[in-house]
């Protein structure tokens, strides 16, 4: 499994998708090799069942990611030669032809279109449109993670790739002293949870918390690499009651989702984002922009603004659910609902094996 900064999972939803599934490949009885960057990820020899190998990258905002898949697509392709190569992230598409010119077979697993991310330059959204264009020839196969971006891919480039949807794992641990540390009280604070660039819109939700004025703090969970202007700006913007308790994980982010008010995802890009079907699995109340990936996720199982309202549609819309305590109870009853019913780690696990087993040669397409 290649492409992404590496498990333990510490950054994004890449990250805690890998993280499930080399778990429930490894308890199937497959060997797993995670690749992973030594500066993102905790150094441990091995993790959720999977063996993993730290190797050295780029460390530049452009460059990061594709010269650590390379190098790593050397390594495994001269080293470790697995059965398959399971690449995340268009951009890698590189990676994954390498990787077949080698002898390996490859997956390639596109997260949305990563070129429409604002924090890209114009020469990165050029290549990132090529590697888009180009990821279903430079891997044995392509897939995405939702049929709204599946779509997408078709409209833009002409190509259909088949769609595996994510799952959801999110036991309550009880009182992690999550709440406590941030000075929250149960059922009464706005949640976000994401990576801190422009697409995933927290600054939308600081300026909607402020123009709301209400007594519930705001909590926004996440950090980002390369994007310490936009963190500084959102900073701030914020009231004095908005926390910034940069990444959690573990028990503290699942106390912080079972008890927050309002679980709110503003994003504009991508495709299933883990943390709406975490929240979803969680029974939280949710907010969700309608970003079409987003309305694919939740059905009716949570209220949503239009992005074309930006932060004041956002208000509106926070504010009415935060002063109608039924409906977030039926939403939250909703949410929790549908998870159990559409989204299974292992599920996602199984589609994703019966995919390896196709590109391998050993089941008919």
């Amino acid at each position: 499994m290649l492409g992404t900064r590496g498990i333990p999972a510490a950054y994004s939803g890449f990250e805690t998708a890998v993280e499930h599934l080399a778990g429930r490949f490894s308890a199937r009885g497959h060997e797993v090799t995670v690749y992973c960057r030594p500066h993102m990820t905790e150094r441990r020899a091995t993790h959720a069942g999977a063996r993993l190998v730290h190797l050295p990258t780029v460390r530049s905002k452009h460059l990061d990611t594709l010269a650590h898949t390379l190098v790593s697509t050397v390594h495994m392709a001269t080293r470790a030669r697995p059965d398959v190569a399971l690449y995340f992230i268009a951009g890698n598409a590189p990676g994954a032809a390498l990787a077949r010119l080698a002898g390996v077979p490859s997956v390639l697993q596109i997260d949305g279109l990563d070129s429409e991310r604002a924090k890209w330059s114009g020469p990165a959204k050029a290549y990132l449109r090529l590697a888009e264009r180009l990821a279903p020839a430079a891997a044995t196969i392509a897939v995405t993670d939702s049929a709204a971006v599946a779509d997408a891919y078709e409209r833009r480039y002409g190509r259909r790739i088949p769609w595996i949807p994510y799952g959801a794992e999110m036991p309550d641990p009880g009182d992690a002293g999550q709440c406590a540390r941030l000075g929250l009280e149960p059922g009464r604070f706005v949640l976000f949870v994401g990576r801190l660039v422009p697409e995933n819109n927290a600054h939308l939700l600081v300026e909607a918390h402020r123009r709301l004025g209400t007594d519930w703090p705001l909590v926004v969970v996440g950090d980002a690499p390369y994007a310490e202007d936009y963190i500084a700006r959102l900073r701030a913007a914020a009231g004095p009651d908005v926390r910034f308790p940069g990444y959690v994980f573990g028990d503290g982010y699942r106390e912080l989702v079972h008890r927050c008010g309002v679980m709110c995802a503003p994003t504009e890009v991508g495709g299933t984002h883990p943390v709406i079907v975490e929240a979803m699995a969680a029974g939280a109340p949710l907010l969700v922009s309608d970003h079409a990936p987003n309305l694919e996720v939740v059905g009716d199982a949570a209220a949503t603004f239009p992005l074309t309202g930006r932060a004041g549609a956002l208000a509106e819309a926070l504010g009415a659910l935060i002063g109608d305590g039924a409906r977030r109870t039926d939403l939250g009853g909703r949410a929790a609902a549908r998870a159990a019913e559409r989204y299974s780690w292992d599920a996602c696990a199984d589609a994703y094996l019966r995919l390896c087993e196709v590109v391998a040669g050993r089941q008919p397409a």
